[in-house]
């Protein structure tokens, strides 16, 4: 057996956060999108574990329509795929049980189980409640090409998914508060 230096990762994992609030690899901020067909059935970043079935009906809304409903921090990060600040969001650092819903349209997204402390300032999780439950699409705002996650029934922006999160799965979703509500564990 061999001793494991890790101040190597500790300064890199130092710089996440600045690097995600200088280039906005966390959540995006507008760009162009490309559909990821497939990506909801585990052929791409992403693939979820096994759970709750996702809702099925899609949520079909007229931008109109949600900025009715939504307050207007919500609105910007999932109808204008706007982002928070790192460490400034709701649920960035929160330890509940239970499961994180959509905040546009109340689909379970993901269970507290899943989420982990990557450092980065945002919600960060290994995997969705159910493979089901998100969409990706490829985003290549900002001069980079990322894994943009949305939200499978209204097709609300989440934020991205990376391959450098810990096991099971290898990933990180990097996901905006905002576009989250928590549902306790009863």
């Amino acid at each position: 057996m061999h001793a494991q230096h890790h101040a190597p990762l500790s300064g890199f994992r130092a710089m996440i956060p600045l690097f995600c609030l200088l280039a906005g690899a966390c959540t995006g901020s507008g760009g162009t999108s490309e559909s990821r067909p497939g990506a909801a059935d585990g052929s791409a970043l992403g693939a979820g574990a096994s759970g709750p079935e996702a809702a099925p009906d899609k949520v079909r809304k007229s931008e109109e329509e949600w900025r009715k409903e939504l307050p207007p921090e919500v609105f910007h990060i999932v109808r204008e795929k706007g982002t928070e600040r790192a460490f400034t969001g709701k649920y960035w650092n929160h330890t509940g049980k239970g499961v994180y819903l959509c905040a546009a349209c109340g689909q379970p997204l993901y269970a507290s189980d899943a989420k982990f402390d990557s450092g980065c300032g945002w919600p960060s999780f290994t995997a969705p409640v159910a493979k089901e439950a998100i969409g990706q699409a490829v985003d290549r705002s900002l001069g980079m090409v990322r894994m943009e996650v949305v939200c499978s029934r209204c097709d609300a922006h989440l934020g991205h998914v990376f391959d450098d999160g810990p096991a099971p799965t290898g990933l990180r979703h990097c996901i905006n508060s905002g576009a989250l509500k928590f549902q306790e564990s009863r």
